[in-house]
């Protein structure tokens, strides 16, 4: 059953209506502990103080920041708590956006904002909102602070309920300009580009996320289980690394042929 994070209440101008916080994914990593080699024992992390080769409690330790000048500014808990937002129990909508101008690279972490409550007014004014983002096709732009940090979210209706997503912000997203450009090569071929769209318009489909699954996942519990069996692992052999095509043209045709036959393209 899913755990509730946080509890509060979602503001939209005079309305005010209790929600309550829920992950919208699920962990399915495997967890391994660090262990000797030797012996098979826990490790430990420790905090030692490089000039006294001590071990450092943690209420000894604290802040440093290092400026550009390389000086070293030290932070107290009490000073660090001054800058600390202010903590609410309310999600204030500040705007609404099409959904479609949101770049999906500024979205993190998603969630899933149900009512707190089963009185009347709760679950009317949760409707009304939900109603609302499902008929505009807009999102609501607000903030709210969880734990000791305020965020950026996003809110939209996803399958009959209102999610929320935190987003980053702006200067946390690098500028396109900052990235090396590709080099300088002659303009493709019309009869390249045309092949190019013709393949592509071959693998495409509906999307389907059942359809994908996290094969190092599946293969890590395979070697999980060949180990809990007492059976030998075997390294696989490391592949080669594709190089590139000499013929662009003759490996786009390839590539078109074998989808057309039902069988997975091949490196060229």
């Amino acid at each position: 059953m899913a755990r509730s994070l946080w509890t509060g209440s979602l503001s939209f101008g005079l309305v005010n209506v209790p929600v309550q916080l829920f992950s919208g994914v699920i962990d399915t990593d495997l967890h391994f502990r660090q262990l000797h080699d030797k012996d098979h024992t826990p490790v430990e992390t420790r905090r030692i103080c490089t000039e006294e080769d001590a071990e450092v409690d943690y209420e000894e330790i604290g802040h440093g920041f290092e400026t550009d000048d390389g000086e070293q500014v030290v932070l107290t808990d009490e000073e660090l708590a001054t800058a600390a937002p202010r903590k609410t129990r309310t999600i204030d909508i500040e705007a609404f956006v099409d959904l479609a101008d949101v770049d999906p690279i500024y979205f993190d972490h998603p969630y899933i904002l149900m009512p707190a409550g089963d009185s009347d007014g709760t679950q009317r004014a949760y409707r009304l909102l939900l109603e609302v983002m499902s008929r505009t096709d807009r999102a609501a732009l607000g903030r709210f602070v969880m734990r000791t940090k305020e965020y950026l979210v996003l809110i939209r209706e996803r399958a009959g309920r209102l999610s929320l997503t935190t987003l980053r912000f702006h200067d946390e997203v690098r500028a396109a300009k900052d990235v090396p450009t590709p080099g300088k090569a002659a303009k493709p071929a019309k009869q390249q580009v045309d092949r190019a769209v013709a393949l592509i318009e071959a693998l495409a489909c509906d999307w389907d996320p059942s359809n994908y699954q996290d094969e190092y996942e599946k293969r890590l519990k395979r070697v999980i289980k060949r180990k809990e069996k007492g059976q030998t692992v075997k390294t696989p052999e490391r592949e080669d690394e594709p190089s590139p095509v000499p013929d662009l043209m003759a490996a786009l045709e390839q590539t078109l042929a074998e989808i057309k036959d039902g069988r997975r393209p091949t490196p060229v």
